[in-house]
């Protein structure tokens, strides 16, 4: 696949992110792509669709268009697309050596297009948008999402180009599956829209999204202390 149409933009923008290249920024970068970071979002996040659902033919539903989100998004990317392209990481371009610095001992042999973690984060962003139904909840899981599409251009795992289209890949991918799943949903539960202060459109709890929304801050907080800690 022919790149050059990306060029001019990806270098721009990976110049711009050498420029403010800081070992403070680079380690909380490093902290926030790490997956393992997130996964008490991902355990608060099933934990709240077990609160919030009435029997466990809707929580596997749901459990299962997540998975699906995953599936379509990132691990396409990974097993078909990536092969089939064959672009090369920026940090491991050769012709990129002389505009960027990277992290030092960060390593990725893998091919770059397009980001499976920009897939996957905006698939499940948009299907648990959709699901939850909050215009809060909404920006606190999109920018989750750009964070982590920040992380990888910022430590030049991908090109800025590898991340849009897995921002459009993923965003199409978590719309379809919501579809699917409102319309199986739907054979499931008479109650699909709730009037109330206490809860969503879709029937969730404030209470339980406005914890959700905490441990996305909680979490970016711990990480932004472990960064400046380790630099010290």
């Amino acid at each position: 696949m022919d790149f050059s149409f990306f060029e001019v933009f990806d270098q721009t923008v990976l110049e711009m992110m050498g420029s403010f290249g800081d070992l403070f920024v680079d380690t909380f970068a490093q902290l926030m792509t790490n997956g393992w970071t997130w996964v008490p979002l991902y355990v608060f996040l099933f934990v709240v669709v077990i609160k919030n659902n009435e029997s466990m033919a809707q929580i596997g539903l749901i459990i299962a268009s997540a998975l699906l989100c995953v599936l379509f998004s990132g691990v396409l990317s990974d097993l078909l697309v990536k092969p089939m392209t064959m672009r090369l990481r920026p940090l491991n371009d050769p012709a990129l050596t002389s505009i960027i610095t990277t992290v030092e001992e960060l390593e990725n042999s893998s091919y770059s297009f397009f980001s499976s973690h920009a897939a996957n984060t905006f698939s499940l962003a948009i299907f648990f948008s959709l699901l939850i139904g909050n215009r809060w909840f909404t920006m606190v899981i999109v920018a989750w999402s750009l964070i982590n599409c920040w992380t990888r251009i910022y430590l030049y795992m991908h090109f800025p180009s590898d991340v849009l289209v897995g921002l459009l890949w993923g965003g199409t991918v978590g719309a379809i599956v919501y579809f699917f799943h409102k319309k199986l949903f739907s054979r499931l539960t008479s109650h699909l829209h709730f009037i109330s202060s206490q809860y969503t459109r879709t029937g969730y709890a404030l209470t339980d999204v406005s914890a959700i929304i905490k441990m996305v801050f909680g979490t970016i907080i711990v990480a932004i202390f472990l960064a400046f800690f380790t630099i010290c």
